[in-house]
């Protein structure tokens, strides 16, 4: 079989993969994506995914950008323009759209959504998609400065770049070497899609309690996400039961705001926190979930993801214009510069944030709960503490 030679292979296409691929197409690299399974085709009569993404601004300015936006807006997401968070009613802390002169914060869309936009956006540029398909092997040469890629079917392929886009346990980072440092959280998360029989509105708000946060996500028409952390036991404990069942949970564990819901899918994962010892190695370089994952608490590792990818182009685009060896290590490690310590900087501040408000001794709980009145009438250090969480 004759080998294929490409500029780029994207071991991955899901959210982060896809984008990149598309990015890196309308730059005019050559670029192929090995992908497991082809997304499902978008049913406007289906219900919402379970999987929800907290789409910032400058990931909308991104996706913008490849031209995929206006179709997502033209399928189904929901803005939102205020969040709130609390542990006691009378410590409540809101950002407001308005607090930065935005119409928005971002916009809550549907995992499923977005992904098939992506692959649609994909084939209309020509991107080459090996799927089904996994990595089967992977070999730098070093003499000819590429990698040799084998898969599960079809012919072998060479590339100048090889991608991990393929999540918290990718198969690019592990064959590279590249090790990980990070832990498991004793929680577990459950996302319970319902339908409300009011209207969500545009406001996500978060709410601290001894067992965990829990939190609600407004979706469009009646339907809303809701984010419920708790022990794993508890966790697994809530999958055994019936929507009706879980809906008397809901109504009994979740804040009164919530109003009369029901429960139409849920699915659970464990929190774990992830972060690979470099992003880079000669002819390899790792993106999204590959390279680092989040606690969930804020809904930033989809954003973080967006960062990489849109700091990533730019460093390849640029090192192309000028001739450079743009798939060099000299390169890629402008990448890890750029990218390493503004993910570890999000990772410990959400942590922070985590283990404060997972700690029950009374003199923290007074503490944290003065923080956040504090951070009500913070003024200027609210509005750059919003402006970093949203990458503007």
């Amino acid at each position: 079989m004759q080998t294929e030679h490409f500029d780029i292979v994207i071991n991955g296409g899901g959210m982060v993969g896809a984008a990149l691929a598309c990015g890196l197409t309308q730059q005019q690299f050559r670029v192929a994506v090995i992908e497991r399974r082809e997304p499902e085709v978008y049913d406007p009569a289906s219900l919402p995914d379970v999987r929800i993404s907290a789409i910032s601004r400058t990931s909308v300015a991104l996706l913008e950008e490849i031209g995929v936006w206006s179709e997502i807006v033209a399928r189904r997401c929901a803005p939102y323009r205020q969040l709130e968070t609390w542990e006691w009613q009378s410590a409540k802390t809101e950002f407001s759209a308005a607090l930065l002169n935005l119409p928005e914060l971002g916009f809550m869309v549907e995992n499923q959504v977005l992904q098939r936009v992506l692959w649609e956006r994909m084939q209309t540029l020509g991107v080459t998609l090996f799927s089904p398909a996994t990595l089967k092997t992977m070999d730098y040469q070093s003499d000819e400065q590429r990698w040799a890629v084998t898969l599960d079917q079809g012919a072998p392929i060479t590339c100048r770049l090889l991608v991990g886009a393929d999540g918290a346990h990718s198969q690019v980072r592990q064959g590279a070497g590249i090790g990980i440092q990070g832990w498991d959280y004793q929680q577990s998360c459950m996302l319970i899609s319902v339908e409300c029989q009011n209207a969500p509105g545009d406001t996500t708000w978060q709410q601290f309690t001894p067992e965990g946060p829990r939190a609600f996500l407004p979706l469009y028409e009646n339907y809303a996400s809701l984010v419920w952390y708790d022990s794993p036991a508890r966790i697994d404990k809530l999958k055994t039961l019936t929507p009706t069942q879980l809906d008397r949970e809901i109504m009994q564990h979740f804040p009164d705001c919530v109003g009369q819901v029901r429960t139409l899918r849920s699915g659970a994962f464990p929190l774990t926190r992830r972060h690979a010892n470099t992003y880079v190695k000669p002819g390899v370089v790792l993106v999204g979930d590959a390279a680092h994952t989040i606690n969930p608490l804020a809904g930033q590792g989809v954003n973080l993801g967006y960062r990489d990818i849109d700091a990533l182009i730019d460093i390849l685009v640029s090192a192309r214009q000028k001739a450079a060896p743009w798939w060099q290590l000299d390169t890629l490690k402008r990448y890890q510069r750029k990218r390493y310590t503004d993910n570890l900087l999000m990772q410990t501040g959400m942590d922070l944030f985590y283990f404060a408000f997972s700690n029950q001794h009374p003199p923290v709980e007074i503490i944290r709960n003065i923080g956040l009145m504090a951070a009500q009438r913070g003024g200027w250090f609210k509005r750059k503490a919003l402006s970093y969480a949203l990458g503007l």
